[in-house]
């Protein structure tokens, strides 16, 4: 018998993790202050969703990872 392994990546989001997908692009893009149409909102997007496929489930710390990758994340003052 053949065994195939799903890897958590490749089952489809349903409507509550696209929800929250879209929750968090919004946070960072308008923190950013990145226009919905650019190539930088697409990156994001992008950079959300593969996240979120690898298992970052939590908002806070999705939101964290997404900045982190990108470069948003201002630097803290001493």
């Amino acid at each position: 018998m053949v065994q195939t392994i799903i890897n958590r990546s490749d089952v489809p989001l349903d409507t509550r993790d696209l929800e929250m997908c879209q929750c968090v692009f919004d946070e960072v893009r308008s923190e950013a202050k990145v226009a919905k149409d650019s190539e930088e909102a697409e990156r994001i997007a992008a950079i959300t969703i593969e996240l979120y496929r690898q298992g970052v489930r939590s908002p806070d710390h999705l939101k964290v990872m997404v900045e982190a990758a990108r470069g948003l994340i201002a630097p803290r003052e001493k």
